[in-house]
């Protein structure tokens, strides 16, 4: 079921639909006033002995949901010269981060939509050259790791919760996981923020060349808590999976639900994110058809040997776990990526305190942080990394201009996959209007070209004409 709202397209859900025909109840308790989900014991809490309870108050339900999902795109194929600069874009993307593959769409509502890709699922390795290579040809539905993509969905959920007043989003962490030393004077809006002041011990030797190791949750933020700190909690910025995980216990230990569950029923099902899911941490291969995932074996100090590249599509997403462990497909990232961008799960309270933006240290002003998720000029969203697997997100509220990007090497890191992002808007950001219709007038403050040279910069394994393009500005 569809309707209008603000020039966007809302989708209605069949039990939102339920919702507005009046069969279900708004979530309000007595007096109208908005409900609190019952606490139950966790398994967190529970390990660190610090189960309480918040009674629910009477009547309540879950209550509707409507969403805008971008303005109506053109039909049809955007213009030859932009398809044209867009493929040789990715394909020069593909060669830089040593991938067999790429999957990537790119949508101007005033002129059309691109989708392509290239390469192959890559299955093995090519004894010539020692890369890896085969496997036949990708397809745009094959489902893949989305990696730290997943934090803005957990600051959502974070959001949603604060939106229902569940939490406060100013809630000191101690007030849910009392008994864990280190957390005194961090809240929950700072693990979204990233001004935590936590360290990020690097794992990531460890998580490449040990793939299927499961990773309790409490390890990887104690680490995170016994790392040097960068700052006073809520002084500087920094990224921190440990912090998100962090975020993550607590609000397990506040709503006594788990992480799927928080997932499907405030992000996943209202969106209709069919081919989305968090996994099991003990589920290591990926769900239906995907791409294998790549990555270069790293040296005991975290250095690439680009010779010998490791397999590692079976992966434990408890390395990552609510900052990084979710799978989607091309389809969804574009319709989350909209609702991330227009707020559309959100009242307009917490879109506004999820785009409180902070300045990001050491970027231009035009970088900013919100709840999770990054502000780039007008354009929302961010890159996801994960061992295997780097994506990245880009979508303009305004214009509805969407681009999502994924390769299956993660050895360039996240900033190469958001360039790559940047890369695309900014040819799609320059298409002319069709259909008789008005052009989009968004500008970006960089270019294609200052995009193409940070995605050289930050090339780790380049493979044919990359390898002399990555050089040139190495």
């Amino acid at each position: 079921m569809q309707g209008a709202r603000d020039g966007h397209r809302v989708v209605m859900t069949g039990q939102h639909a339920r919702q507005r025909a009046g069969l279900q109840r708004s979530r309000t308790g007595r007096g109208g006033r908005p409900c609190r989900r019952r606490r139950r014991p966790s398994a967190a809490g529970l390990a660190l002995l610090s189960v309480s309870l918040v009674l629910p108050l009477a009547g309540c339900v879950d209550a509707p949901v409507l969403f805008p999902v971008g303005p109506d795109t053109a039909s049809g194929a955007l213009a030859s010269e932009t398809v044209a600069a867009l493929d040789a874009a990715l394909a020069e993307g593909m060669d830089l981060a040593g991938a067999t593959g790429a999957i990537a769409g790119v949508w101007a509502p005033w002129t059309g939509q691109w989708l392509a890709s290239p390469g192959t699922v890559g299955a093995g390795i090519d004894p010539a050259t020692g890369r890896p290579a085969g496997g036949g040809a990708l397809d745009t539905g094959m489902r893949f790791r989305i990696g730290t993509l997943t934090g803005a969905m957990t600051c959502t959920v974070l959001l949603r919760l604060v939106d229902e007043q569940s939490v406060g989003l100013d809630d000191p962490v101690s007030q849910y996981l009392p008994r864990l030393p280190g957390v005194q004077g961090i809240t929950l809006r700072q693990l979204c923020q990233s001004t935590a002041g936590l360290g990020h011990p690097d794992l990531e030797p460890q998580f490449v060349n040990n793939p299927t190791r499961q990773w309790p949750p409490l390890e990887l933020v104690s680490g995170g808590l016994g790392s040097t700190r960068i700052g006073q909690p809520g002084r500087v910025w920094t990224l921190s999976n440990a912090g998100v995980q962090l975020l993550g216990m607590a609000l397990e230990e506040a709503t006594g639900d788990s992480w799927p569950e928080l997932y499907r029923r405030y992000v996943f099902e209202p969106l209709g994110l069919r081919d989305t899911s968090y996994p099991d941490s003990q589920d290591t291969d990926l769900p239906g058809a995907h791409p294998h995932g790549w990555a270069a074996t790293l040296e005991s100090g975290g250095t690439p040997d680009c010779t010998r590249p490791v397999d590692v599509t079976q992966l434990s997403n408890s390395m990552s776990g609510v900052a990084g462990g979710a799978v989607s497909t091309l389809g969804d990232l574009k319709t989350w990526s909209q609702a991330l961008a227009t707020g559309g799960l959100l009242t307009p309270g917490a879109v506004a305190q999820q785009w409180r933006t902070v300045r990001e240290e050491g970027a231009p002003e035009w970088r900013r942080y919100g709840l999770g998720a990054e502000q780039l000029g007008p354009m929302r969203g961010g890159a996801g990394a994960i061992p295997g697997f780097l994506s990245a997100t880009l979508s303009d509220p305004e214009s509805g201009l969407t681009v999502v990007v994924m390769v299956n090497d993660s050895s360039a890191g996240a900033e190469f996959a958001l360039a790559l992002a940047q890369r695309l808007a900014a040819i799609a950001a320059g298409a002319p209007a069709s259909d008789g219709r008005s052009d989009a007038g968004i500008e970006l403050p960089w270019t294609a070209e200052e995009a193409t040279v940070q995605m050289r910069v930050n090339a780790v394994c380049p493979t044919g004409a990359a390898v002399n393009q990555a050089a040139s500005v190495g």
